[in-house]
């Protein structure tokens, strides 16, 4: 069904590259801009509970939150608060896109430099916020900002990381994301108490943005794009470099430059390219992948963990701390995955993920709905919201090292080179396009479905499970430039490629 082991043609020496300290050190300063995209999904969640900061933005949501009989899924339904988490995935979505040709013209590094200033600046005028149109314009620049970075990283990271290893390195990006949402948190936990906090905790965001704005800017771009961009004494510098000057690169330099030659004699458009019949499994996955991704609900419980426990009864540093701690869960999960994705590969651990969360989501449902009723005006007890607490951690774990680095790992691998960053827009297009929209919803969704909600996301692994198991096939240990095989040797996909 799948191309297993390294039974595929390509160029031995890199498929069993070592590492050195050169591709370490690379990938992750790379793998940092991660850190801009978790700093923003921790941070949002813990500002929305703050008190001075919707006392100033969103007084609608205190109100509601005052009243008596307030239905404990309802607290926080305001769709302009939500407008404020989400309005940075439209323009995430619009950028991702534009990255496409930016990429390929100027470079991956260049474009992860780019993201970090951009996020830069939509932080500073966040933190400085006098209303909400400050607010909205500091979440679009921020949203530019990882548009970029999210489109260029995971690209970087496989053309750079030796292809027998290149699962490990590429989880180094969801564990930045992860680092970031954990710092953010215990950020927002600190500030909480006092009422310029939130200031502090959107303004730091900086901090994070010139950490990898500057790594970047000392890293030197991928092989890959330099050939694409004709800069092939520079590529062969980059080569030597992240190989090791022992190392023979000469047959990878070639292998780029021949996939280089077939990509310029192709003068269609690559958004055009990307829709023939050859590239049918490629663009299935770029969009199912990451809308499978969202559709798992972690993002969503992630912006909104601190309103969600508060909702089921945790007090409000209660609510920060329990959000910390599924922070450090999930951390703690992409370690495994970056140590057993190369050697157990990429469709073991989506199915053993996905089994696992969806235990846990209907698990937190049934608890919800024999603790709080139907209604959603019981008060929920003490030891069931630790209950909950625990069954989000396992569920933060199952997602950990499954489809949080897998599903930025896999479109970043699967595309050849011609069509590799138009492949990754629209992965990155859809992964911020589907937030959105559930970012926009889930208050109203847990307000009208209440428990119910946990019920739908579980639904959604159910079908994304079955989905791995029949057409996604084993890509761990395949270089780049010969990942068509995977696809001419599956059962399904076949029918499409051509041998």
């Amino acid at each position: 069904m799948a191309v297993g082991g390294f039974a595929v043609d390509g160029p031995v020496n890199v498929l069993y590259g070592k590492i050195t300290v050169s591709v370490v050190i690379t990938c992750m300063v790379a793998a940092s801009s991660g850190l801009i995209f978790g700093y923003d999904i921790g941070i949002s969640g813990g500002v929305t509970t703050m008190v001075p900061f919707l006392h100033k933005f969103f007084p609608s949501v205190l109100r509601k939150a005052a009243g008596a009989k307030t239905n404990i899924y309802c607290m926080y339904d305001s769709q302009v608060l939500t407008a404020f988490t989400s309005s940075l995935y439209i323009a995430g979505l619009a950028s991702s896109l534009v990255a496409s040709r930016l990429t390929a013209a100027l470079g991956r590094r260049n474009i992860m430099v780019l993201g970090g200033c951009t996020f830069l600046t939509g932080a500073a005028i966040n933190g400085g916020a006098a209303n909400i149109a400050m607010l909205i314009l500091g979440r679009i620049l921020l949203g530019f900002g990882v548009g970029f970075t999210n489109q260029a990283t995971p690209v970087y990271l496989s053309e750079v990381a030796p292809p027998k290893w290149r699962g490990a390195f590429n989880t180094g990006f969801q564990f930045f994301i992860g680092i970031g949402v954990v710092a953010a948190n215990c950020i927002n936990f600190g500030t909480a108490k006092h009422s310029w906090g939130w200031r502090v905790s959107l303004g730091l965001a900086m901090v994070p943005a010139a950490i990898m704005t500057i790594g970047a800017i000392l890293i030197s771009d991928t092989p890959s794009s330099l050939v694409e961009r004709g800069k092939i004494d520079q590529a062969r510098k980059s080569l030597l470099k992240v190989r090791g000057t022992d190392t023979d690169i000469e047959t990878e330099l070639s292998e780029l430059v021949k996939s280089s030659e077939v990509a310029k004699a192709a003068i269609q458009e690559p958004f055009v390219t990307i829709l023939e019949r050859q590239y049918r499994p490629h663009l299935v996955m770029s969009i199912a992948i990451p809308f499978f991704q969202q559709v798992t609900g972690i993002n969503i419980i992630a912006f909104y963990a601190p309103v969600l426990f508060q909702s089921v009864g945790f007090g409000s540093d209660s609510a920060l701390i329990a959000a910390i701690i599924l922070g450090l869960v999930n951390l703690g999960s992409i370690l495994v995955s970056t140590f057993v994705v190369d050697r157990y590969g990429r469709r073991f651990l989506f199915l053993i993920g996905g089994i696992q969360m969806f235990i846990c989501q209907v698990g937190v449902a049934i608890v919800l709905g024999i603790t709080t009723g139907v209604s959603g005006t019981k008060h929920i007890s003490e030891g069931y919201a630790i209950l909950v607490l625990t069954l989000m951690c396992m569920y933060a774990a199952g997602f950990g090292w499954s489809w949080g680095p897998l599903s930025w790992l896999i479109p970043s691998e699967i595309f050849p080179m011609k069509i590799r960053p138009t492949g990754q827009s629209i992965s990155v297009a859809v992964n911020f396009g589907v937030t959105f929209i559930l970012s926009q919803t889930f208050l109203t969704m847990l307000c009208h479905f209440k428990f119910g909600t946990f019920l739908f996301y579980a639904g959604w692994i159910v079908t994304m499970t079955i989905f791995v198991a029949l057409f996604l096939p084993e890509t761990k240990g395949i270089p780049l430039d010969s990942m068509y095989a995977v696809w001419e040797r599956h059962w399904f996909w076949r029918r499409f490629v051509k041998a």
